[in-house]
């Protein structure tokens, strides 16, 4: 299980890492800009996220 969790981690790296990589100015604008988003928005999407995740493990597993 710690494994598995570990190459979840370790993906997420690399998936993030990506953007940053590719086009950094793009990435950094983008920064930028989301500093002016109400936090209550962040909290909303970070929930969309969180419930898109669940969903995709429950149907891969």
């Amino acid at each position: 299980m710690w494994a598995e969790l570990l190459r979840a981690l370790a993906l997420v790296c690399v998936i993030e890492g990506l953007l940053p990589f590719i086009a950094p100015r793009r990435w950094r604008d983008t920064l930028v800009s989301l500093a002016s988003v109400d936090p209550r928005q962040f909290r909303i999407f970070g929930a969309i996220m969180i419930g898109v995740g669940v969903v995709a493990l429950r149907c891969l597993h």
